[in-house]
């Protein structure tokens, strides 16, 4: 890899300055699992070998952002250290953090109360609502990163029929758990909300949980398994839902 700074904004990886504090390396300028893959296998090497001064990392879908002291840490200085770092390996083809977990989680689809645009999201995908719920499910979908909302997960990638537009205009709210598809993701709800992408489904999952010593239950690179139940089964578990679980479970996978 031959990294590049912002004065050379057309090759990538890509490190560009943030404010007085900051610094993005920027694998790709579309979403592909490759480069979600090389942001969080990148921002994991950075925490593992923390330079004194580096004071946070996140990722984006397709980027690392590292914030940092100026007044411990020049940013050239920083620069050097990630330009060497990125060099050192094919992040694309890097392992995925280690302590990661796959969530098995109950979930009900379609119905005019959990799923009302189930059918319009399969017919936009060219596949019936079984075969939909089918392929939404079949596959682990990684949590590629977090945000709009507290602990909110933005999961992918689905099949290449998923690539679906958000619509055009916006759901007034989607409940906690609403479970909405747009651009080969499905968004997750933390917490209830407009949206212009399409709810298929909901489960009684709780991703941020406000009074927990850890409120953000998902870390990006966990994966997602939704596991279709009945709209009565839904009902039980919701009503039983005080830890915010949900019925979920999980293992860990490395």
């Amino acid at each position: 890899m031959n990294p590049i700074t912002s004065a050379q904004p057309d090759t990538l990886p890509r490190i560009a300055d943030v404010g007085f504090g900051g610094m993005l390396v920027t694998f790709s300028d579309a979403l592909t699992d490759a480069a979600n893959s090389a942001a969080l296998a990148f921002r994991a090497e950075l925490e593992a070998n923390r330079p004194v001064g580096l004071t946070e990392t996140s990722t984006s879908l397709t980027s690392t952002f590292i914030a940092f002291d100026p007044h411990t840490l020049a940013r050239e200085t920083l620069r050097a250290q990630l330009i060497d770092l990125l060099g050192r390996r094919d992040w694309f083809a890097a392992s995925l953090p280690e302590g990661r977990k796959l969530w098995t989680i109950p979930s009900v689809f379609g119905g005019d109360t959990f799923g009302p645009q189930l059918g319009e999201a399969a017919q936009l995908a060219g596949v019936s609502p079984d075969t939909a719920i089918a392929q939404l499910c079949e596959t682990p979908l990684r949590v590629m990163t977090l945000g709009f909302a507290p602990g909110q997960p933005y999961l992918g990638s689905l099949p290449e029929n998923w690539d679906l537009p958000r619509q055009t205009g916006l759901t007034k709210s989607v409940p906690i758990g609403a479970i909405t598809v747009a651009i080969r993701q499905i968004v997750l709800f933390s917490a209830s909300t407009p949206t212009g992408w399409r709810q298929v489904g909901q489960c009684a999952f709780h991703a941020f949980r406000a009074h927990h010593d850890a409120p953000f239950a998902l870390t990006p690179g966990d994966e997602i398994r939704f596991v279709p139940i009945s709209e009565a089964d839904f009902l039980r578990i919701h009503e039983r839902n005080d830890s915010g679980d949900g019925g979920a479970t999980w293992e860990a996978i490395s």
